[in-house]
């Protein structure tokens, strides 16, 4: 009897869903939350496995943009059939939504299909210990497509739970240039569980929390006194920031995408990622390389099971770092470990090479906390340089705040600043002033400027050296790109220097003169 309901019910259905192609007309917000769900799953097929996969198997990826489109009344009753203690309501902004994943973007969500069954295990048992609801692993999904290696370019939010600088680093997650813990799944995930919870106490409304979660309490709350202290998200919804507005929806969409795509004939690709893994905690420097060498493993699969290692040098001996390897090397690992540590030392471990290579600077920003934030516009004749120098911050500062990795910036773009609270006012002109005045601020003519692009310190010619300053946030690596014709070993030892983590701010390097040509 069951059946024959459930063959009735099916029949019932079935005139209302129909075959969708790209020959049809639907309209689709093109509002930053849709362009932002293509990029993200675009972006995914840039993970090792996803590659593997995709190198096996080219087909996969078709730009099929075929798919079924249900009436909304099949929406809505599904919809109402997830278990879930957040409302999952239903209108035309989050069909368009739902469109993007079962039409739009149906090959690229199947390979993200693909990747939940590594992931959301562990996301559930992180929010289970947190008390965080567990149907809350879908704004993964919208975050960055369950890509760890994700970077919005424009905030420069970072990870599968897109982590900004500040926040990332007030949740206890480490950021410098040889690990950024943004990328870690796990550990970002335990942060995100910690931010969602104290976003709870704020609100008690787990649509708010999210919302909060993707434009800060800041905007949520601004947008909750604007519409007479409502709490609603859907009361408060045209006063939210564009892109939260289409936020919820995207999280309803993904939700109702994760539970229902067999309904749509999409089938989750394989991408072999290694399910049976375990992490093992190091004490001591190691690279990825080595290990990659030693146990005859791939070094795209390290980087893709350790993405938090930027340079791939594991830095276990200052504090034990976590390796995450499939299970079936873990034995050759703890027994080859020694083995490992030795191989090609020089090459990956030794300290002279890796000060000279700029991707394994080991400057560490100081903390923001208690910082006041500051935003500044570039404009023409700019350069992270000046920028450093008017607002008194280290030029490597300015790079991590702002994920800046090659010292090029933009007209027009927006750079972010921490400064003293009790001297913001004063810098916060600084974004107004002519670069006649920002230069006078510090004490600098424009008569006759550096013809360096970056300078964070000071020079001065003497015979045939020229004599650098050194400036707070100086490494020997960002002073010797200022000048072309040396070399880090020859700047240190000319300048009889054994440990180059210890040059100090106002410390006269020589350096040998640019000989002109």
């Amino acid at each position: 009897m069951k059946i024959i309901t459930a063959i009735l019910c099916l029949l019932l259905t079935f005139p209302a869903v129909r075959a969708f192609s790209v020959a049809d007309t639907i309209i689709i917000n093109s509002g930053p939350s849709i362009e932002r769900m293509s990029t993200d799953l675009d972006s995914l097929v840039n993970d090792w496995h996803v590659k593997q996969m995709l190198r096996n198997n080219p087909l996969v990826l078709t730009d099929d943009t075929t798919g079924i489109e249900c009436p909304d009344s099949i929406y809505t009753s599904r919809l109402a059939s997830i278990n879930s203690v957040i409302k999952l309501n239903y209108n035309n902004i989050i069909r368009n939504h739902i469109h993007v994943y079962t039409i739009k973007k149906r090959d690229q969500f199947r390979v993200m299909l693909g990747l939940k069954d590594y992931y959301f295990p562990m996301i559930e048992d992180i929010f289970d210990y947190y008390g965080i609801p567990a149907e809350l692993k879908y704004m993964a999904v919208i975050e960055s497509a369950l890509n760890p290696n994700a970077v919005n370019r424009r905030s420069g939010a970072t990870g599968m739970w897109q982590f900004i600088y500040s926040t990332g680093r007030a949740y206890g997650l480490t950021i410098n240039s040889i690990i950024d813990e943004r990328r870690d799944p796990v550990r970002a995930t335990h942060a995100a569980a910690r931010y969602l919870k104290d976003l709870y106490g704020i609100y008690n409304d787990w649509i708010l929390v999210i919302a909060a979660y993707n434009c800060g309490p800041g905007n949520v709350n601004k947008a909750i006194r604007r519409s007479g202290n409502k709490k609603d998200y859907w009361d408060i919804y045209y006063r939210l920031p564009r892109e939260t507005r289409g936020y919820i929806p995207q999280y309803i969409a993904a939700t109702y995408a994760m539970n229902y795509y067999p309904d749509h004939n999409i089938q989750p690709v394989p991408v072999n990622f290694p399910i049976a893994t375990d992490t093992i905690m190091i004490n001591t420097d190691m690279h990825l390389s080595q290990i990659s060498e030693v146990l005859g493993m791939s070094l795209g699969e390290l980087r893709s099971l350790n993405p938090q290692y930027r340079t791939g040098l594991i830095p276990g001996s200052g504090k034990p770092q976590p390796v995450t390897l499939p299970m079936n090397y873990l034995g050759s690992f703890i027994d080859l470990s020694d083995t490992i540590r030795n191989h090609k030392y020089d090459l990956y471990l030794n300290k002279e090479t890796v000060i000279a290579n700029p991707t394994r600077s080991v400057y560490v920003p100081p903390d923001v906390k208690g910082k006041t934030k500051l935003i500044y516009n570039v404009k023409e004749g700019d350069n992270l340089g000046f920028i450093a120098e008017w607002y008194h911050v280290g030029l490597s500062e300015l790079r991590y705040w702002n994920n800046i990795y090659q010292n090029i910036i933009r007209i027009g773009q927006q750079i972010t600043v921490f400064v003293d609270p009790d001297k913001a006012d004063l810098y916060s002109r600084i974004n107004t002033m002519s670069f006649t005045e920002k230069q006078a601020s510090i004490g600098k003519s424009v008569s006759a400027p550096d013809p360096l692009p970056l300078v964070a310190g000071s020079r001065e010619q003497e015979g045939d050296y020229v004599t650098h300053t050194v400036r707070y946030g100086d490494t020997i690596w960002d002073i010797v790109k200022m000048y072309g014709n040396v070399t880090t070993t020859e700047v240190l030892n000319l300048n009889n220097i054994s440990d180059p983590q210890k040059i100090q701010v106002g410390q006269k390097l020589k350096i040998r003169k640019i000989t002109e040509s």
